[in-house]
């Protein structure tokens, strides 16, 4: 087979991924109306986490106002009862809104290939955090069998990303619950792997939210810990003054009308004004232009 013709993405549905399986393992469709949301039974090998109230509380809404529009998919299981393969929000988001019952395919898939629809189900539509990425590409890898370089084909990722997420499984778990929490970037966490000693590494981070380090500051900070000879000692990672700019922050609050956010170590500094839609954008920078 052409390797074009069977490169696949993100964007291309379960149905595409899953139709390239081996004949030992077909799975197979079919169309229900609805099912009653009492009889389905939650995901066992759900890769997803957390699930944000505030997304779910929209979604919610959006069904009320427009239905469901894409179905979810179950396989059946014992005494008329089904168990969720993929759209958990969806459901979780129709018991929310008090539906009775629920649009859903019905397939035939073993338990391999349900964690697997799961998690590329996930991949192709929900915001993921970088932890939940690493860890579906990780259980893909080793409970689905599948090999890295199939797998960068089916997620639509190169190797070093891949490779790059599953890197920062590394990490202690106090920063990946921060980075899953956004306390720090993706780029945060690949900057620390940098440094091999746990308690530099901690100290790092901890240092990194309470000065609110650059992607660049901590890739700097790690630099210069590596290369000195006395970098087992806590004391090397360099200490830059947090000075009382609360005052600054509430003038520019008061003139852009934004929460604004001023940071500085003495020498340089930056000005960080929150939006959120464009239309705040412009406003904004009406209001510099004056």
């Amino acid at each position: 087979m052409d390797k074009n013709k069977r490169r696949i993405g993100l964007g291309r549905g379960l149905d595409t991924i899953f139709s390239e399986k081996p004949s030992n393992t077909t799975v197979t469709d079919k169309i229900s109306n609805e099912i009653s949301l009492d009889l389905i039974d939650l995901n066992p090998f759900q890769p997803r986490t957390h699930f944000d109230k505030a997304a779910l509380e929209e979604l919610k809404q959006s069904i009320i106002l427009q239905g469901i529009i894409q179905p979810i998919a179950v396989r059946s299981t014992t005494n008329g009862r089904y168990q969720l393969i993929s759209g958990e929000r969806r459901y979780q988001a129709s018991k929310m809104a008090n539906l009775k019952a629920i649009p859903a395919y019905i397939r035939e898939a073993n338990d391999i290939q349900m964690l697997e629809m799961g998690i590329v189900e996930n991949l192709q539509r929900e915001n993921l955090n970088p932890v939940e990425i690493a860890l579906s590409f990780k259980r893909l890898l080793e409970e689905c069998k599948i090999k890295q370089e199939e797998l960068g084909e089916r997620v639509g990722k190169d190797r070093s990303t891949i490779n790059n997420y599953l890197r920062i499984l590394q990490l202690p778990e106090t920063i990946l619950n921060g980075l899953q929490e956004k306390k720090l970037s993706m780029g945060h966490a690949r900057a620390l792997l940098g440094l091999n000693d746990k308690n530099l590494l901690l100290k790092l981070y901890k240092d990194l939210l309470t000065l609110d380090y650059s992607v660049r500051k901590v890739e700097e900070i790690v630099k210069k810990i590596n290369l000195g000879p006395e970098k087992k000692s806590i004391s090397t990672i360099p200490k830059i003054p947090k000075y009382n700019l609360t005052d600054f922050e509430e003038k520019f609050t008061s003139i852009f009308g934004k929460e604004t956010k001023v940071i500085s170590d003495g020498k340089k500094g930056e000005i960080k004004i929150s939006f959120s839609s464009k239309d705040e954008l412009d406003q904004l920078i009406s209001i510099i232009k004056k």
